[in-house]
């Protein structure tokens, strides 16, 4: 029998009843830092046995960084399969649609840990920029909302990567036929489908929204948007008259056409709207309490709504 099997047959098999056990293996960590690290956290009984078994099997220097969850009483070469495959424990980031950026970065701090600043920063990245061809300082629209599960030593610029990756991924190929079609740009599909993504909390509602959207804009009037109040504003609250007349290029309440970039990470749903808004006349709308819309026509008709709204909400 040969040494590697004695030494596999010596530390027995795991026991259901002790549990699991989370290891942060660093970066550069020796064999004996690693071997002491799984001893300390009762992952294995003797340094020296699981130093001679890496050893043995000639996979020493394949041991990856990373946090690992083993169940105690496992072989050891359970255990350095574990290390050797990489099979990371992964922490899930839960992200809903409509989130700001400095929101996400908060959000990111208080699921995963990572530092607001360092996202922020990361969202910044000139390399994801170019990627997504954003003529924009930041990667505001473009971080696309998920369930993402990302290893537990993820940086900032990691997650970033990974939700770049995904908004190119929902990002239909045959949309850009469409961009050609309403004379639009990526960029400016996202900043509408952002604003639009604010608006909606009933989904049917959001291609007739659009469809006010482009009707103002190929009218040329202001598209009077109050989530861009709320994103010049930097906060949400409930907006006041004196709201609107703030000076910012986001207020389109002040502005003509678009703003300079996206107010939110926007959903596929709002995406899709953007680019095929219903074919209407509608230029008004006004949100009920239930979160459903009315829309009008005329100036006459959309103030009718909004007294039909607020007789509702008395």
């Amino acid at each position: 029998m040969t040494a590697l099997a004695v030494l596999t047959i010596a530390c027995g098999g795991p026991d259901p009843h002790l549990g699991n056990e989370r290891v942060t293996i660093p970066r550069g960590a020796t064999l004996s830092a690693v071997a002491d690290t799984l001893h300390a956290h009762r992952v294995i009984r003797s340094p020296r046995l699981f130093k001679l078994y890496a050893t043995a099997s000639g996979r020493q220097r394949d041991i990856q960084a990373g946090t690992f969850e083993f169940q105690i009483g496992s072989s050891m070469g359970q255990v350095l399969e574990t290390l050797v495959s990489g099979t990371e424990v992964l922490e899930s980031l839960i992200i809903p649609e409509g989130l700001m950026l400095s929101e996400l970065a908060q959000r990111v701090q208080s699921q995963i840990g990572i530092d607001p600043q360092a996202f922020l920063t990361a969202a910044r990245d000139s390399e994801m920029l170019e990627r997504v061809g954003a003529p924009a300082e930041d990667l505001e629209g473009y971080l696309y909302p998920s369930t993402y599960y990302v290893a537990t030593h993820a940086t900032a610029l990691d997650i970033v990567r990974q939700m770049v990756g995904e908004f190119e991924s929902r990002w239909r190929s045959e949309w850009n036929q469409r961009l050609t079609e309403l004379g639009m740009t990526r960029h400016q599909i996202v900043i509408l489908a952002s604003i639009i993504e604010g608006e909606v909390r009933y989904r049917p509602d959001g291609k007739f929204v659009s469809s006010v959207y482009h009707n103002r804009l190929s009218s040329r009037m202001r598209l009077q948007a109050d989530p861009t109040v709320i994103y010049a504003l930097g906060r949400r609250r409930r907006l006041y008259q004196r709201d609107y007349q703030i000076e910012s290029p986001y207020n389109t309440y002040r502005i003509d056409g678009l703003p300079p970039g996206p107010i939110s990470q926007p959903s596929e749903a709002s995406l899709e709207a953007a680019l095929f808004p219903a074919n209407t006349d509608f230029l008004y709308f006004v949100a009920r309490p239930d979160g459903k819309h009315i829309f009008s026509r005329t100036h006459r008709e959309h103030l009718a709504a909004v007294r039909e709204v607020r007789q509702q909400g008395q």
